[in-house]
């Protein structure tokens, strides 16, 4: 493992493995009466949140106690930033307060590298998304999914997503996730198709290393799992479709459409779902749909991420059984 974790593209296909299985121990922990693990006892986390967040935001914070950091929240609002103040003076700030990591997420791309490279501060950085370049830990999370649901729980371990179909439908041009997951994808070996409106498309996704179809119905039955995006209107200052209704028609996923994926088949949703939209109450509410077990998961993987930059290259119970057998035996 690399000292920061800034892109999905950093992983090399062990990396990810590893940080699945660790993630894989860390849910055994959530199973247990007290959720806890000594492992960063003594270690202070900061969540530098510039942008508003809920489902990163929280699961990072639990997943931070849950491996006994000592952790502080940031919020943008409310803070020296809404009065002008520069991301370099708020970090030389941090520095001085002694923070072990630093996990970071902002509007502007690219943020994250700049605040890992900068010499400002001395701590580990993770970006937990930057404007519509990456989200790491999103991508994880949904590959950690995609492993339990597609190989299995107890045959995942040491295991990739080789020979799995995944497709990605929806806003790719403003979607981070996207971007996160065909990189992280492509690493461990899945074939990734993006289906979107071709003014939902970046510039040079082409050059991805994923397949490009205009057609949601044509990829369905050839998919073993189905991404869905939500449209990013806040980030948009143009019609990139005729209407809601016209985009749903074509793009969104319903009851009959799930019906055409293979029997096995999952959905799955980054949140928050515009229910009506990209899916509809029936998909998102059915046994098939992930996206609750996704945000359980987040909280493991981004357990697995902070003990691996910040405890060790061991698996982390494994660790704490040597250096405090009571907490993870008699707990």
């Amino acid at each position: 493992m690399q000292r920061h974790l800034i892109s999905a593209a950093d992983l090399t296909r062990d990396d990810a493995v590893l940080i699945l299985d660790t993630a894989e121990e860390m849910a055994r922990v959530a199973d247990r009466p007290i959720k806890k693990l000594p492992t960063l006892r003594g270690r202070t986390v900061v969540n530098l949140f510039f942008e508003d967040s809920t489902r990163t935001r929280i699961s990072f914070e639990a997943a931070e106690k849950r491996l006994s950091a000592d952790v502080i929240n940031f919020s943008a609002k409310g803070s020296s930033v809404s009065k002008g103040e520069s991301l370099k003076d708020t970090a030389q700030t941090l520095e001085a307060m002694g923070v072990d990591a630093v996990v970071i997420r902002h509007g502007a791309s690219g943020a994250p590298y700049r605040l890992a490279t900068s010499g400002w501060i001395d701590a580990a950085v993770i970006n937990a998304g930057d404007g519509t370049h990456q989200h790491p830990t999103q991508a994880l999370l949904d590959a950690f999914t995609m492993r339990r649901r597609l190989v299995g729980r107890d045959t995942g371990l040491g295991q990739d997503l080789a020979g799995k179909r995944i497709t990605i439908v929806g806003d790719v041009l403003h979607s981070r996730v996207a971007r996160s997951n065909v990189d992280l994808l492509h690493t461990l070996g899945a074939e990734v198709t993006l289906v979107a409106p071709p003014t939902l498309l970046p510039v040079g996704a082409s050059a991805w290393p994923c397949e490009i179809s205009y057609d949601l119905d044509a990829v369905l039955p050839k998919s073993d799992a189905v991404m869905m995006l939500r449209v990013q209107r806040e980030r948009m200052n143009a019609a990139f479709f005729p209407t809601e209704r016209e985009y749903s028609r074509r793009y969104g996923l319903d009851g009959d459409r799930m019906a055409r994926m293979p029997e096995d088949a999952i959905v799955m949703h980054p949140g928050p779902m515009v229910r009506g939209m990209e899916i509809t109450a029936e998909v998102a509410d059915s046994g098939r749909c992930t996206a609750i077990e996704q945000v359980a998961n987040g909280v493991s993987i981004r357990m697995a991420v902070l003990y691996l930059l910040l405890g060790g290259n061991e698996p982390a119970v494994t660790q704490s059984r040597t250096t405090d057998s009571r907490t993870t035996e008699e707990k």
